[in-house]
């Protein structure tokens, strides 16, 4: 039987009631890395199948991937790999039963974004 009070129950608080609040944008921006990652992933892909394909084929997919639009993107892939990374280390703490606290969570949060920026950069340095 359908439910005749349905349009009169209150609806549940949700992003105009709360406040954003660091793990929640940690935590989204993980997911969001990780699909990202889906990009970068496509296009050493495609540099791959170039190569395997002919030297001229190569020659342009490498031109690309080595201009200034491929180098940005593939640091932007490298940083969403740093952070998707980063990001899994902090959910398998939380999953062994540490840092659960507000405190110790939002560290975790900062720790992650200034972590994958240093580490993005050691990366572009050691290559």
């Amino acid at each position: 039987m359908a439910d005749v009070n349905r349009g009169n129950r209150p609806l549940s608080p949700h992003l105009t009631i709360y406040r954003p609040q660091l793990n929640s944008m940690t935590s989204i921006m993980v997911r969001i890395s990780g699909n990202a990652l889906l990009l970068g992933a496509i296009l050493i892909v495609w540099w791959l199948l170039a190569a395997a394909t002919g030297p001229a084929y190569f020659a342009t997919v490498d031109g690309l991937i080595t201009s200034l639009l491929g180098d940005l993107v593939m640091t932007a892939s490298v940083l969403a790999l740093w952070y998707h990374a980063l990001g899994g280390l902090r959910h398998l703490i939380w999953d062994a039963g540490y840092g659960l606290e507000v405190e110790a969570a939002d560290r975790m949060g900062w720790g992650m974004i200034i972590g994958s920026v240093a580490l993005t950069f050691l990366t572009i340095i050691a290559i």
